[in-house]
């Protein structure tokens, strides 16, 4: 993992130009340390505004397939098959924008940590210290070991070796502790101190609790991932739980109404990460994933359930939504493009262009809650019935729905465990409501906006999505007959040739990686 060549890889320069406009255009060495830059106009008020943006655009775009094997979307009929994403067989190259994006956008947040540091800027180090937790975790809960401890080290340490994603969890926790004790500070926090810190922070301007109840929002998301099964509880060993929750208390996480949301101005011709991508680009030539439509799991689902949210996840061609079964070969008989639901509803991209881009959702947060209160995680407040209504009515309201139809698709959904908190078992060997009504009510509200917590749900948990609703009882989402015998959805991802070319010795060291049995330290299912 030699800095120079992977960059982990939004160089600190593309950060500051697309933050301001009048910063220096010469390329920095990001094999250099950090600490050395000298350039005055990097300051964290330059640097944080483009990595937040950065981290929205990685989330917005990078993590498409995931949804396909968690079965929100498929491929038109219109195109030739995806090989890789549809028959599970792929490359160390598959999709590894996620490990260069994701270590570049951290590697910028390191940068803004030491120089914030250095400059006694505690909100700005804070929140870098809570952001590179943010993308670290996302990155251990896809390739499980990866080089963390050494990271960003410069010259020090051009190969930085590979710790355990147990430990990276532990150093993650720590520096979530180190980033609530700066934002308790006062001293640390002074705005005079943080120069434009409330224009500068694009998700809360500088509200240093509502930073808090992100960080614990993460922490959270954390040790819910270490919880698995669904009518029983394993807990994955060497992380705390009851010492990590009571750090959660004081300030509680991300409740209704306070998404990690930011919109630094978006327009037509810069527009909001999302609606750029599946919908029209800055140049107004089209979707740049034109082939992405629905598929006919999740529209069948949805319709069967009467969920009115479908409209807000797609778009309905004439006739009413028409999905597409994954892996359907091109050609012939398969529907096309035009008669597809596509997935460019306006629950995204409210504003269109001018939309807000999001990192974490209420909605989400107040699922992690549910569950972490229904397994015993948490023992006070809500019950977790009630912090599930909560949620899902947050997710009608985030998609631009009311809570007067979040309530009556509860209500007309009575009985059902697939929406009906307290149904019992409708189907033999299927549980009841409580915990699998949570983790597919999730399923349900997060579809494109967390691509990434669905997956880790359903290699955690093992759950049959819709099986226990009586929708599809079949064993898998989106295996398709025609897919080769034996297929199964990965757990986890190969590690980048980039590792394997300048970082040999200790990529190596971490042994063959087989996508469908390696499975990162948590899941025990």
């Amino acid at each position: 993992m030699k800095l120079k060549n992977i960059i982990y890889t939004t160089t600190l320069t593309a950060v500051m130009m697309a933050a301001v406009t009048s910063c220096s255009k010469k390329k920095l060495d990001i094999n250099a340390n950090p600490d050395d830059v000298t350039d005055v106009s990097v300051t964290p008020s330059v640097l944080l505004p483009g990595a937040l943006q950065a981290t929205s655009t990685n989330i917005a775009s990078e993590y498409w397939f995931l949804e396909w094997w968690m079965g929100h979307g498929a491929r038109s009929g219109s195109y030739q098959s995806f090989t890789e994403e549809e028959t599970y067989k792929f490359t160390n190259d598959f999709h590894s924008a996620i490990w260069t994006g994701l270590y570049g956008n951290a590697n910028n947040y390191q940068i803004m940590i030491n120089k914030a540091e250095a400059l006694g800027q505690g909100t700005y180090e804070a929140i870098g210290r809570i952001m590179k937790s943010h993308n670290f975790q996302i990155l251990t809960d896809i390739y499980g070991n990866i080089p963390y401890s050494e990271a960003f080290q410069g010259t020090a340490s051009p190969t930085p070796k590979y710790d355990k994603a147990v430990d990276i969890y532990k150093g993650i926790f720590a520096d979530l502790d180190k980033a609530i004790a700066l934002l308790n500070d006062a001293t640390a926090t002074d705005p005079a101190k943080n120069p434009d810190i409330a224009s500068a922070d694009l998700l809360f301007a500088g509200n240093t609790t509502r930073w808090k109840q992100f960080a614990n929002t993460l922490r959270l998301r954390m040790l819910v991932h270490l919880h698995n099964g669904i009518t029983t509880t394993t807990v994955a060993p060497g992380i705390d739980v009851a010492a990590q929750v009571a750090k959660i208390t004081a300030d509680g996480c991300l409740g209704a109404g306070q998404s990690a949301h930011l919109n630094p101005g978006f327009t037509g011709t810069k527009p909001q990460p999302y609606y750029r991508v599946w919908n029209t680009n800055e140049s107004g030539t089209g979707s740049q994933r034109d082939w992405a439509r629905a598929s006919e799991y999740a529209i069948d689902y949805y319709n069967y359930d009467g969920d009115p949210r479908i409209s807000r996840f797609y778009v309905a061609p004439s006739g009413g939504h028409k999905g597409i079964p994954f892996g359907t070969p091109s050609g012939g008989s398969a529907p096309l493009g035009d008669a597809l639901s596509t997935i460019r509803g306006p629950g995204y991209s409210p504003s269109g262009a001018t939309s807000r881009a999001w990192i974490l959702t209420s909605v989400e947060s107040l699922f992690l809650q549910a569950e972490a209160r229904q397994r015993g995680i948490i023992t006070t407040g809500p019950t977790a019935q009630a912090l599930l209504t909560s949620a899902i009515q947050e997710s009608f309201v985030w998609l631009g729905l009311t809570t007067t139809q979040a309530n009556s698709y509860i209500s007309g959904n009575a009985g059902y465990p697939d929406v009906d908190y307290t149904a019992p078992s409708i189907v033999s060997g299927q549980p009841g409501g409580g915990l699998f009504t949570i983790i597919q009510q999730k399923w349900f509200a997060l579809n494109m906006i967390a691509p990434y917590e669905i997956w880790t749900d359903y290699r955690r948990t093992g759950v049959v999505y819709g099986a226990a609703g009586t929708f599809d009882p079949g064993p898998t989402i989106s295996v398709d007959p025609g897919t080769p015998a034996g297929a199964k959805i990965p757990v986890r991802l190969f590690y980048p040739q980039n590792e394997y070319n300048y970082n040999a010795a200790n990529v190596a060291a971490e042994g063959t990686v087989n996508v469908t049995t390696g499975r990162i330290f948590w899941d025990l299912n």
